[in-house]
């Protein structure tokens, strides 16, 4: 059986290799449902930055497992209300032993900074999407064509570019690394495998 080869009942299907790999449902189901699918609301936008941010150093299965808590913490991602959050008020998420979340001040800060940052490109913008999208060709998903997880790069010519002009406009945790991810996540990339379905799945969708 090929390594990204993985049974989903009733059907036999091909995934991507680390979500063949796991023992997370929760992995699985977001790679079969949400990784590289296009998003365009700037809530979601928001809500990938943050866990992005949130996931360096970290593995992404560490950051879904406190996904709700993320939610709950940045109150569903109400980016304007966020900003206003203070110290006192990071503190207490610090301390908090109602809500797990990643308990690194700087990651926590930097939430209400980008937020900050996310608030002044929509007034630039008029969106977060309109900013964003621009950093790929026609503002359409770049489909790339890798047969193993193991050519997958970590870092494009995108992603740099995308790196220094968020941190030009003020947003942290955000290097060329996590904007790969990030770029990946959000449908600005399709770098699911081309033996994986979803790869497929997402041109064909794209197409539609």
């Amino acid at each position: 059986m090929d390594e990204d080869t993985n049974c989903m009942n009733p059907v036999l299907v091909s995934r991507c290799s680390w979500a063949v790999n796991t023992n997370d449902p929760e992995m699985q189901l977001y790679h079969d449902t949400e990784w590289g699918v296009p998003i365009h609301n700037d809530t979601k936008l928001f809500e990938f930055i943050v866990l992005e941010c949130a996931q360096a150093g970290l593995s992404w299965s560490t950051i879904l497992r406190k996904r709700l808590d993320y939610r709950k913490a940045f109150v569903d991602y109400d980016v304007k209300r966020v900003a206003k959050f203070r110290m006192p008020h990071v503190e207490k998420l610090l301390q908090s032993k109602n809500i797990s979340i990643v308990r690194n001040r700087l990651k926590v800060n930097s939430v209400v900074t980008n937020a900050k940052a996310f608030i002044k490109v929509q007034e630039d913008f008029g969106t977060f999407d309109n900013y964003i999208w621009d950093f790929v060709e026609g503002r359409r998903t770049k489909h790339n064509f890798f047969k193993y997880c193991s050519q997958i790069p970590t870092t494009s010519t995108e992603s740099i570019n995308l790196s220094k002009d968020l941190k030009a406009r003020g947003f942290s945790f955000v290097g060329p690394t996590i904007c790969y991810a990030l770029m990946q996540a959000i449908g600005l990339i399709n770098d699911h495998t081309t033996n994986c379905f979803r790869h497929k799945e997402l041109i064909e969708n794209e197409i539609r």
